[in-house]
C-alpha cells in the first residue's frame, strides 16, 4: 500500500512525496490506521523504523480536520513528550516538514535555553507541543502553559524517559490532562516497568510490536574486535583513515573521554567534534548541525545522542567504549542503517569489557561477528600511527576509570 492510497490530507501526501516517502514502513503501516481512528496505541519498535512519522502523519491529519471545522484558536491539542533536547528538535522537524500547507503548527520547548522566546511562542499559539519534561513542568507551574484542552498525549522513547528518572514527571503530567484523550506510547524496548506504566496510561490499546526477536535493524552489519583500552585510539585512527569518505559516529562512555578521544584524533590531523551533556545547548545544536550537513565527518558522543536522533547517512557507528547497559547498544547502533540504508556497527572490546559484550549478545539473542586481528597486524596499527604523543598518564587514568566503573557495576548487581 502506498501513502497516496491512505485517507489522509492531500497536503500531507504532497509533503511525503517531497521527502521521497512512497510506501510506509512496518510500524507506519500498522500504527497509522489505528491512530486515525482515535484509538490508543502501544507500539514497540526498534530505532530507525520510522516511528516519528507513524504518529506525526495521522495526528496532523486529525488535528487539521478539527481545526478546519472550528476555525478558531483553541490552544495546544497535542503534547509529544521526549527524553532529550536533541530528540525534541528532531521530532519537531519531522512534524514541521509534514504539516506544510496545513492549518497545523508545531513548536519545541526544551531546557538549557532562555525560556522567554518560548513563552512568546506560547502566547502566539500553536497546535502541537514537543517538549522535554523539565521545561514543560517549569512553564506549567509558572502558569505560562495550560494543557486542559490537550486531546492527544504521545510518549516517545518512553523507555529512555524512565531510564532518565522521568517517571514521576510523566505521572504528574497526567493530572493536568483531560481524562478523555488519545494516548500513544512508543518505545524501542519493553520491560515490566515500562509495561506497567503503559497500561496505566492507555485504554484498550492496539498493541504493535515490530521484530520482537531482533531488537536491531536487519540492515546493520555488526562486528566486534578485541582491542586493549590504551590502543583504541590507534584503531579508531586507522578505521577513519580507511573510510575517509564515510560519516562516522563514535560512542564513548563519559564526556571526559569524549574530549580526550577528540584531542587524540586532532593529534593525527583528523577533524572531529564532540557532543555531550557538558556542552551548552546552543553548542550542542551547532555541533549536530555541522555533522548533519557534512561539515565534519566524525562525531564523538556520549549516550546523550544515542536515542531517537535521526542523523542522515551515518555509515559507521563505532562503540569506542561498550555501553554500560546492553540495551543502549541497540540505541547507539540505531543511528546507522536507518530506513532503507545499509549501516555498519563496529565495537572495540577491551579485556575489561568482555562481560559487557556477553550481556549485549544475550540481549540481542545472537553472537556478534568477531573481526580477528593477527598479532602482526595489531602491532602494525600501533607502529604506523601518526600520534607521537604517548600520554601515559592519560592512558592510565582511562584504565582506572574503566576499573572503577566495573567495580560500581558489580556492587549494583550484588545489591539487586
Amino acid at each position: 500500500m502506498k501513502f497516496d492510497e491512505y485517507p489522509i490530507l492531500r497536503e500531507i501526501k504532497q509533503n511525503l512525496r517531497k521527502l521521497g516517502f512512497k510506501r510506509p514502513t512496518d510500524i507506519q503501516f500498522k500504527a497509522i490506521p489505528s491512530i486515525l481512528k482515535g484509538e490508543d496505541v502501544l507500539a514497540i519498535a526498534q530505532t530507525g523504523t520510522g516511528k516519528t512519522a507513524a504518529f506525526a502523519i495521522p495526528i496532523i491529519h486529525r488535528l487539521h480536520q478539527r481545526k478546519a471545522k472550528q476555525r478558531r484558536r483553541d490552544g495546544i491539542k497535542c503534547i509529544v513528550m521526549v527524553p532529550t533536547h536533541e530528540l525534541a528538535l528532531q521530532v519537531t522537524e519531522v512534524f514541521q516538514q509534514l504539516e506544510q500547507e496545513t492549518l497545523i503548527r508545531t513548536r519545541a520547548i526544551i531546557g538549557g535555553v532562555d525560556q522567554d522566546p518560548q513563552i512568546r511562542e506560547l502566547e502566539k499559539g500553536f497546535d502541537i507541543l514537543v517538549a522535554t519534561p523539565g521545561r514543560l513542568f517549569d512553564l506549567i507551574s509558572q502558569g505560562h502553559l495550560r494543557i486542559h484542552r490537550v486531546n492527544t498525549l504521545i510518549l516517545d522513547e518512553a523507555d529512555h524517559m524512565l531510564d532518565r528518572g522521568f517517571l514521576k514527571d510523566i505521572q504528574d503530567l497526567i493530572r493536568f490532562l483531560p481524562k478523555k484523550r488519545q494516548t500513544l506510547f512508543f518505545s524501542a524496548t519493553i520491560n515490566e516497568v515500562i509495561k506497567k506504566l503503559a497500561y496505566s496510561l492507555v485504554i484498550n490499546p492496539i498493541r504493535i510490536q515490530i521484530s520482537p526477536k531482533d531488537p536491531v535493524a536487519k540492515n546493520v552489519n555488526h562486528a566486534v574486535t578485541f582491542v586493549e583500552m590504551d590502543d583504541k585510539r590507534f584503531f579508531l585512527e586507522r578505521l577513519i583513515l580507511e573510510q575517509e569518505e564515510a560519516k562516522i559516529l563514535v560512542f564513548v562512555r563519559t564526556k571526559v573521554r569524549a574530549e580526550r578521544v577528540c584531542k587524540a584524533m586532532k593529534r593525527v590531523d583528523i577533524e572531529s567534534l564532540t557532543i555531550h551533556s557538558g556542552k551548552e545547548q546552543q553548542e550542542r545544536l551547532a555541533v549536530m548541525n555541522a555533522f548533519k550537513k557534512n561539515k565534519v565527518k566524525v562525531l564523538i558522543a556520549t549516550d546523550v545522542s544515542a536515542r531517537g536522533v535521526d542523523i542522515p547517512n551515518v555509515e559507521y557507528v563505532v562503540n569506542y567504549d561498550l555501553p554500560d547497559k546492553a540495551e543502549n547498544y541497540v540505541h547507539r547502533v540505531g543511528r546507522t542503517g536507518r530506513g532503507n540504508n545499509k549501516g555498519n556497527a563496529v565495537s572495540f572490546c577491551s579485556s575489561n569489557e568482555k562481560d559487557i559484550l556477553q550481556e549485549i549478545e544475550s540481549f540481542l539473542g545472537k553472537k556478534i561477528t568477531v573481526l580477528e586481528i593477527e598479532k602482526a597486524e595489531y602491532q602494525n596499527t600501533l607502529d604506523f600511527t601518526r600520534d607521537t604523543d604517548n600520554d601515559w598518564k592519560a592512558v592510565l587514568k582511562e584504565i582506572d576509570e574503566v576499573k572503577t566503573e566495573k567495580k560500581k557495576k558489580k556492587r549494583k548487581r550484588r545489591k539487586k
